[in-house]
């Protein structure tokens, strides 16, 4: 352990900072089981998870019922996605378990699809990736999960989904979702990045035992549509709300917490990290831009930020930010 590493982590251990000091300890000191669980126990009870549940109706949903995509981000798709990035568990509070079977109710559809209406027509690759995501991390084990998966391989490779426009298949694409391979009408119909990142990250946070071959060859499909550009450049198709000319949106440079549809090139390097290309040539412009980053004091600023529109704030933006760090330094120490 170099003496920045130990800085930086010590930092992130401080006592006062209940949520991150619990995440720190998980993922990048992995104590003795106690310990652990006594940060753990904390962190539901007096940090960040806490406040996010207290926010919670009894029903199990957040804002207001229904599918909960609005409003944003407060309602239940946001703070289930917010829950699952500050560790919150199933095992640690009956609340979320309620959470869980709540949008697993109200969100998803027959056929796999997570919607923000309820509807298959509005499923989108952001959100899908998301809550398969965010469900997996709280410790969701329906099976209707597995039924999303299913629909997030097949949506990603087209295999058994019609065209948006054969109105009569039973499975099928629609205006939004609009195609294989990320396809979004946001990125008038190209393959959106923004949508293919939670998607792998959601693919990467599932057992190897549970990957199908459909779903192994969804992740090849985006594995080589995040390498068909450097990923460092975040130079992939653009549209709303990206600019359709000019440059890439500059949020891709801009690392925050918590992440939901607005992805940063940090992201992209986790979810290639995590389905094992750490060590490939393809990602090393990438690490190197996450690498230097880093302030003197081995510490990552807050760039972007959902402050005052979430249950709970999470630092100013432009100063050192421990949320921020931890997101790198899982990045960089699994490399």
């Amino acid at each position: 352990m170099n003496k920045s590493f130990a800085d930086t982590l010590n930092w992130l251990l401080e006592p006062a900072d209940i949520g991150v000091r619990y995440l720190a300890l998980r993922d990048l000191v992995k104590p003795d089981t106690k310990e652990l669980q006594t940060a753990k126990n904390k962190a539901h009870q007096q940090g960040p998870i806490a406040a996010v549940l207290k926010k919670m109706d009894k029903e199990g949903f957040w804002a207001k019922p229904g599918a909960g995509y609005n409003p944003k981000y407060f309602s239940t798709v946001w703070s289930i996605i917010t829950l699952a990035q500050l560790g919150a568990s199933i095992d640690a509070d009956k609340r979320i378990v309620t959470a869980c079977a709540y949008i697993l109710d109200h969100s998803l559809t027959k056929h796999g699809q997570f919607s923000a209406s309820g509807t298959p027509s509005a499923t989108l690759d952001c959100l899908q990736g998301n809550l398969c995501a965010s469900l997996l991390d709280l410790g969701c084990r329906d099976a209707r999960l597995d039924k999303a998966y299913e629909w997030m391989a097949r949506s990603v490779t087209g295999e058994g989904v019609a065209p948006n426009t054969d109105k009569n298949a039973p499975l099928r694409y629609y205006a939004g979702k609009s195609g294989p391979v990320f396809a979004c009408s946001g990125t008038y119909n190209k393959p959106c990045a923004w949508g293919a990142v939670p998607v792998l990250i959601a693919f990467g946070k599932l057992p190897k035992e549970k990957r199908t071959p459909l779903i192994n060859r969804a992740i090849k499909t985006g594995v080589d549509f995040l390498f068909s550009q450097d990923p460092a450049t975040g130079d992939y198709p653009r549209g709303f709300p990206q600019s359709p000319t000019g440059k890439p949106s500059g949020n891709w440079w801009k690392f925050g917490f918590p992440v939901f549809y607005v992805q940063d090139i940090l992201h992209i390097a986790d979810a290639l990290v995590r389905l094992g290309y750490g060590k490939d040539p393809r990602l090393s412009n990438t690490l190197k831009l996450v690498h230097d980053k880093q302030d003197t004091q081995g510490r990552w600023l807050m760039e972007y930020d959902s402050t005052g529109k979430t249950w709970v704030d999470f630092g100013p933006k432009k100063q050192p930010n421990k949320w921020v760090t931890l997101r790198a330094l899982r990045v960089l120490n699994a490399v």
